[in-house]
């Protein structure tokens, strides 16, 4: 069975400012630039990323490592990703701007040249590969495409991985600083549990995602979880507080039961059975199997869609 934890990659959370309607203060100029300039590598990484990866998956669903020989019985081709000029620029003008991280800003610019590089190469193989050529040459092409595919991928692999990283560590600080600021001026009403939602839901999907994950650690993260989804959903249009969404509400639950499934599979040693294998070694059909890596993923970017659609409060 492929890693499914490799099919699909997590949403960010948008980098936002407290909503004015929560009367928070007012965020500091040097904060508001900080926001600023960490969208942009949100934006380029929530646009970029899983189409990256799905394309590798997409390749190598029908490829073998050591590449194509055209003796395949079915020759897929490969994805194309969207245009990275935008995520070039706006890259570019947020390296540009303060507060400068020498680390981050690198990060950055090895991701736009990674994804960059890797633009052009997939649509020339999607070129080859859609107009059947490899029928004319005897996959000659295709057999030279291969390492540069593969070169390509894993730059942008590394790359990906090192400003997710980056953008995490500002973002985790950041939403702690902000769930006490909140709890210290409102207390703990649903705009609290809204942001201390997100920040567990990480910590969750992290501990499933470990190496080796920890059944302890998951445990507790999801216990967490779960204790905060029901105080949320217990707050939620209470004494006059903001009433949450039911669709936001139903995501959190979602992604809750999907772990549950995980941590169980895992527990209990439960294989998938042969059609669930299929279906995890289909790129973009993992997330139909109950309790899959690939499930829990789609679960938790819905959560990360509906947060940023406006559950903040």
């Amino acid at each position: 069975m492929r890693n499914t934890a490799f099919l699909v990659v997590a949403a960010l959370t948008a980098v936002l400012e407290p909503a004015a309607a929560q009367q928070a203060p007012p965020a500091s100029s040097a904060s508001a630039q900080l926001t600023q300039k960490m969208n942009a590598y949100v934006g380029c990484i929530n646009r970029l990323s899983a189409r990256s990866y799905e394309s590798r998956e997409r390749y190598f669903s029908w490829a073998a490592k050591s590449g194509p020989t055209g003796k395949e019985r079915i020759i897929y081709g490969t994805y194309t990703i969207y245009d990275t000029s935008d995520c070039k620029t706006s890259v570019a003008a947020a390296n540009a701007a303060d507060p400068h991280d020498a680390g981050l800003e690198a990060a950055a610019n090895a991701y736009v040249a990674a994804v960059t590089t890797l633009e052009p190469l997939l649509k020339e193989a999607d070129d080859y590969y859609s107009q059947e050529n490899y029928k004319d040459d005897k996959m000659a092409k295709g057999k030279a495409l291969h390492p540069r595919l593969v070169a390509a991928w894993d730059a942008f692999a590394g790359a990906d991985k090192a400003l997710r990283a980056g953008v995490e560590a500002i973002n985790d600080k950041r939403a702690a600083e902000q769930l006490a600021a909140i709890e210290a001026s409102e207390g703990r009403k649903s705009h609290y549990y809204v942001e201390a939602l997100m920040i567990q839901a990480k910590r969750v999907l992290r501990a499933q995602q470990a190496d080796k994950p920890d059944l302890d650690a998951v445990t507790q993260a999801l216990n967490e979880y779960e204790a905060t989804v029901k105080a949320a959903e217990d707050a939620s249009g209470k004494d006059g507080d903001v009433k949450l969404g039911s669709m936001f509400i139903g995501s959190a639950k979602s992604f809750l039961t999907t772990a549950k499934q995980l941590m169980r599979r895992v527990r209990d040693k439960v294989p998938y059975s042969s059609g669930e294998k299929m279906m995890l070694s289909n790129a973009g059909a993992g997330w139909m199997v109950e309790g899959s890596p690939a499930r829990l993923m789609r679960d938790y970017n819905q959560l990360v869609d509906g947060y940023n659609r406006g559950a903040r409060i």
